[in-house]
């Protein structure tokens, strides 16, 4: 018997192997374990294990780049591959050549892991998604130059907001290029002076949709200098994309009424808003018109020339009254100097003297009795008009005496 080298011993075994039709191309279920990818080779080293027994395994970067998802410690899986010996260690390994989740489909797994990762880098925080601007000048839209999107899109856009400048960023937006294709058309709508963008296309499976769970989409709308509208298929189709945009719309058409206002609508609003300004303005100008007229009058009233009005008015007042006083009291004083008069006149010896009556004097001095005179002298006799001398002629005697 002759005597073996470890090398022989490990390339025979190798060669063994590699010669079993029943070791390649085998299905095995198992968990990750020990997982670790070199940054330099892209290789992917790891275990499958399971409740007794666990196998080394290896997945070069050829294989490895094609997975729709990220292999992760504990992931329970089914791997394709082929039992094969590393000689160096002298341990069998598994060269896997293709891996599957046990349970959960690749692209479900590898949309789940999509948003986990993206979510941790802050694409779908709200605090960043910026709000839509008013009026838009120019509005670029990332679609397919084909299809019905665009034309719905331009339809309602011209119709609800025709002073807007639209620029169209055609992208393939469908298949393996649609990615790539979609995320350029952002860069380039982000870069050409647009104040907004559109992104979106019309319905379709799962898989026409794709371009828009991919990175690359998702990171050109979160890395776009103004804001996104996105509007992927129907309103029940749902993108990473969608949550990356700074605002979700359920269809093309939705988005182009979301993304400007309606200027007929503005115009009816603007009018009613101009006739809510104009009474609001008449209520002020009548309300500081009045508050004017007020301020003006307690002015007026606490005004020198007003207090010298009033105290002039209140003057002539008095003086009216003084006036009227005074000639009430010279007509009380007339009055009773007339009484007073025709009282004196009515005992005046002038009156008496108009009734037939005269005085006759003698000397200056009025005869009251006739024993006064003798015979010869010379009387005054004054009637009512005029006077006249006479002579004493006879003294009756025994005549009684009368007073005048």
């Amino acid at each position: 018997m002759s005597i073996l080298t470890v090398s022989q011993l490990n390339r025979y075994v190798a060669f063994r192997l590699q010669e079993d039709e029943r070791l390649r191309g085998i299905l095995l279920r198992g968990e990750i374990a020990n997982f670790t990818r070199n940054f330099r080779s892209g290789h992917c080293y790891f275990s499958l294990r399971d409740e007794e027994a666990s196998v080394r395994a290896v997945m070069f970067r050829s294989h490895a780049d094609r997975l729709p998802f990220d292999p992760e410690n504990g992931m329970h899986v089914i791997v394709q591959g082929t039992v094969t010996l590393y000689e160096r260690d002298g341990a069998y390994q598994v060269n896997v050549t293709d891996m599957q989740p046990d349970g959960v489909g690749a692209q479900a797994l590898a949309l789940q892991q999509r948003r986990e990762k993206l979510s941790k880098l802050g694409y779908f925080a709200p605090e960043r998604k910026r709000p839509v601007p008013p009026f838009p000048k120019k509005i670029g839209i990332v679609t397919s130059r084909s299809g019905a999107a665009l034309q719905d899109m331009l339809q309602i856009l011209q119709r609800r907001y025709p002073i807007g400048c639209v620029c169209i960023y055609p992208a393939v937006v469908q298949g393996e290029q649609a990615p790539q294709s979609v995320a350029d058309a952002l860069r380039t709508a982000g870069n050409d002076g647009c104040d907004l963008i559109l992104m979106g296309r019309g319905g379709g499976s799962n898989e026409d949709l794709s371009a828009f769970q991919s990175e690359e989409v998702a990171t050109a709308v979160f890395l776009s200098p103004v804001p996104v509208i996105s509007a992927v298929g129907h309103e029940t189709d749902h993108c990473i994309a969608d949550e990356v945009a700074d605002l979700r719309a359920p269809t093309p058409s939705a988005a182009a009424e979301l993304a400007v206002p309606d200027l007929t609508e503005m115009s009816a609003a603007l009018r009613a808003l101009r006739e809510r300004l104009d009474r609001a303005m008449s209520r002020i100008l009548e309300s500081s018109e009045n508050a004017l007229n007020a301020v003006q009058n307690r002015l007026q009233k606490q005004s020198p020339v007003h207090s010298i009005q009033m105290k002039t008015e209140q003057i002539a007042a008095r003086s009216a009254r003084l006036d009227h006083a005074v000639q009430q009291l010279l007509s009380q004083k007339e009055q009773s100097l007339m009484l007073l008069l025709n009282r004196i006149e009515a005992v005046s010896p002038i009156a008496v003297l108009q009734r037939g009556y005269a005085l006759v004097y003698q000397n200056d001095t009025l005869v009251l009795d006739a024993a006064q005179l003798k015979s010869g002298d010379t009387l005054q006799i004054h009637f009512a008009k005029g006077s006249a001398f006479a002579a004493v002629t006879d003294i009756p005697e025994g005549e009684s005496t009368h007073e005048i």
